[in-house]
């Protein structure tokens, strides 16, 4: 369903509210849900076979069921559009690299229902912080009914379940925030009293910090086209969504404004994908090591450093970012703040980009914003 509205041209969007085509295409190859099965259909005799009968006698017949490949690569996701469209992205490029993927059946899509998707009438933070979108699907990694798991980087805890390893990240999408609105161009613009949904505190305390006047209603959950049906359906006034997964749900038309790294600095881990397996899994191990991007492996590592820490959780509004400059090094940028955006306080480093370095850096930061909130900061 399309919607749009009738406002000036500066301010008007058009909201599509369908998947993308990346998850509508019919040639999408193999997926089902977890917990589930589809009957097996056996093929039709053939017209040469039903030409056999003859006075109730079939001469020399036999109707031959064809099985399914087994599939060399089970990739285990989430099943909303952005989720299936990061595992597409997965598909596509293992498809790519390796002629044997490309073979029809050779990578099998699973869809996993995760905690975080089922409970979806609390703020996060109420119903248990980390891993909501991740631990079901661990699970099924390490039980052996997936081979590799899919992840939106930030969903994933700064512990990993034993005997699993995250060895690959893709390359990182657009890391910053979009601003959505109807009616105003930028946050600056909503007049005073105007309600910004959201579910993440990070994005919270950073509105409020810098907007006093604003208010935010905080259990603003669900997938994209969910959060921007109730922005169309006017239970709030604006939304900001990742940058990112419009971009790979190509909906970028729906973005009103980007908001720069200094007005909103993103969650750890923001516009990265990260792939799990098994850590005795070396075939799939050797998969993936054919798709890690370094640069975002090792930008992704120090912001972790820097979340495990402060021991983040969504009770604690943090955000950070690793980039490298133009002369290659790392600099890092790290805030934590109070849930009401009363206090931020922010910190930066700048190092070689190099995995211990970097790790070292993040660890450092988080150190010392940790000494600088004193207890009970985070009023928890």
């Amino acid at each position: 369903m399309d919607v749009s509205c009738s406002l000036s041209p500066a301010h008007q969007i058009s909201f599509s509210l369908k998947p993308s085509s990346l998850v509508n295409s019919c040639s999408l190859g193999s997926v089902s849900v977890l917990g589930f099965s589809l009957p097996h259909l056996r093929s039709p005799l053939s017209a040469r076979c039903r030409q056999g009968r003859t006075s109730g006698v079939i001469r020399s017949c036999v109707a031959v069921e064809q099985k399914p490949r087994t599939a060399i690569i089970r990739i285990g996701t989430r099943g909303s559009p952005l989720a299936l469209a990061q595992a597409y992205e997965t598909r596509d490029k293992l498809k790519s690299i390796h002629p044997e993927l490309a073979e029809d059946g050779a990578i099998h899509i699973e869809i996993i229902k995760t905690t975080g998707d089922k409970i979806l009438t609390q703020p996060l933070a109420d119903i248990g912080g980390k891993g909501l979108f991740t631990k079901e699907i661990d699970e099924a990694l390490i039980d052996g009914r997936i081979d590799i798991a899919v992840h939106s980087m930030k969903d994933v805890p700064t512990y990993l379940p034993d005997k699993t390893i995250l060895p690959c990240n893709l390359k990182r999408e657009d890391v910053r925030d979009a601003f959505i609105c109807l009616t105003a161009a930028s946050l600056a613009e909503l007049p005073a009293g105007s309600v910004v949904g959201t579910a993440s505190l990070r994005r919270k305390s950073q509105i409020l910090h810098r907007y006093p006047s604003l208010k935010v209603e905080e259990n603003f959950r669900g997938n994209v086209q969910t959060r921007l049906s109730k922005l169309q359906g006017g239970k709030v006034h604006a939304t900001l969504l990742a940058l990112a997964g419009l971009k790979r749900l190509n909906m970028t038309e729906n973005v009103t404004s980007i908001l720069s790294i200094d007005e909103m600095l993103p969650a750890v881990a923001q516009g990265a994908i990260g792939i799990a397996c098994r850590s005795d899994d070396d075939k799939m191990a050797n998969y993936l090591a054919s798709l890690n991007h370094e640069v975002t492996r090792l930008a992704v590592a120090c912001e972790r450093a820097f979340l495990e820490t402060l021991d983040g959780s969504c009770r604690t509004p943090i955000a950070g970012y690793a980039s490298q400059d133009d002369d290659g090094n790392c600099v890092f940028k790290g805030l934590v703040a109070s849930p009401d955006g009363t206090r931020v306080l922010e910190t930066s480093r700048k190092g070689l980009y190099a995995f211990e370095d970097m790790v070292r850096m993040g660890k450092d930061a988080g150190q010392e914003l940790l000494s600088r909130a004193g207890p009970g900061f985070f009023g928890v």
